[in-house]
């Protein structure tokens, strides 16, 4: 019986969550009330009040069962011993990162209410800096990665690591707000491994053809 209790209420929890994102996409996030979420989860206000605090902590959680395993994919490829150019592993961790915002609706409407459904006031005032933790972590890792090529030879003369990070930041940056501001089927989940490969190439190291 506590077995069946502990399934339920992580099952509750569960579709909680998930009508929290489902409102949050449809009417934004200050002005949706937790009595709509209950609402759509089919479950009690107080229920709500069970499992999270607040509507911030809510938002957090939603936050989370996306970010979380997104992480956890994208660093593996980061990290990947087996890769030894560690602009391969950038590369392709920035690569998994859009191909899993392409092709899960659950992450794009994530990051869609994380950029454009969400005003940073009220209660929401104060945890602007965390929202945007992931960013600067994500800075910090590239930044390690490229200062190891640039140690094993491999990153482009003349471009600094802390440089071409902030470079690669940026672009993933505006690589994301244009990918969440263009309506599918406009053809650019298939340019984007293009373009992440090309901004890639402008940062290894040239190579040298011997003479024949």
């Amino acid at each position: 019986m506590v077995r069946k209790t502990k399934e339920e209420a992580e099952k509750t929890r569960a579709d909680i969550i998930r009508a929290a994102r489902e409102v949050f996409h449809e009417h934004g996030v200050v002005r949706c009330s937790l009595e709509k979420i209950a609402k759509a989860a089919g479950v009690t206000r107080g229920a709500i009040y069970w499992h999270f605090a607040d509507k911030a902590e809510l938002f957090f959680a939603m936050r989370e069962d996306v970010f979380a395993p997104m992480i956890e994919r994208t660093d593996a490829l980061l990290y990947d011993p087996a890769t030894l150019n560690p602009l391969d592993a950038i590369e392709a961790s920035v690569t998994e990162f859009f191909r899993v915002l392409n092709e899960s609706p659950v992450v794009r409407e994530t990051f869609e209410i994380m950029i454009s459904r969400c005003e940073y006031v009220d209660e929401f005032a104060t945890i602007e800096e965390e929202v945007g933790r992931p960013a600067w972590e994500f800075l910090d890792k590239i930044e390690r990665i490229y200062r190891l090529a640039a140690e094993k030879g491999l990153l482009r003369a003349g471009i600094a690591p802390e440089e071409a990070a902030r470079d690669t930041w940026a672009f993933t940056s505006g690589l994301l707000h244009l990918t969440l501001g263009c309506r599918r089927g406009t053809g650019l989940e298939q340019e984007i491994p293009v373009m992440i490969r090309n901004h890639m190439a402008l940062r290894r190291a040239a190579t040298v053809t011997p003479e024949i």
